[in-house]
């Protein structure tokens, strides 16, 4: 991925400051990871670059990060399909649905190494009007690390609505 496909628009650019905070998605939280995903034709990206501080055993990525990866990956690709769906494209005016994970199934293929851009490359299995199913790979260079399947809902309005 280029320097410049990576400041293309994302979701999470997208999402109400209310709904910004998530610790791996959220643009607002100063510690988080900033997980970024975007449409590339029909698949979603997020490419992202573990630090030192994520960690298993030397030299490779510890595997609640990637699973982290995904889950926001996921919800940020549920997003863009249902969004989609309706027939909008990122910079329309409607508002963005928030999707949340009812399920999220992870496996390890293979060590995932530190110091090595990775790309989650998702594709949209199946949209309903309030589910999606996400299948994504992660990617260290060539070599695949991960696979996932994750079910996303939209979120409940008790997740949305703010109580004053």
């Amino acid at each position: 991925m280029t320097e410049k496909e990576s400041n293309l628009a994302a979701v999470q650019d997208y999402y109400p400051e209310d709904f910004s905070w998530c610790y791996g998605c959220g643009r607002l939280n100063v510690q988080g990871h900033h997980f970024r995903t975007r449409w590339n034709h029909n698949e979603t990206v997020t490419a992202y670059e573990p630090q030192p501080e994520h960690i298993a055993i030397p030299g490779f990525v510890y595997g609640g990060l990637l699973a982290s990866l995904v889950d926001c990956h996921s919800t940020g690709s549920a997003a863009l399909a249902l969004y989609r769906q309706a027939g909008h494209e990122l910079g329309d005016l409607a508002p963005i649905p928030r999707c949340v994970t009812a399920s999220l199934k992870v496996d390890y293929r293979k060590p995932t190494p530190l110091g090595v851009l990775l790309i989650a490359h998702g594709q949209i299995v199946e949209t309903r009007a309030r589910k999606v199913i996400v299948h994504t790979e992660v990617y260290a260079a060539d070599a695949l690390c991960v696979h996932a399947e994750a079910i996303l809902v939209i979120a409940p309005a008790s997740m949305t609505t703010r109580v004053e």
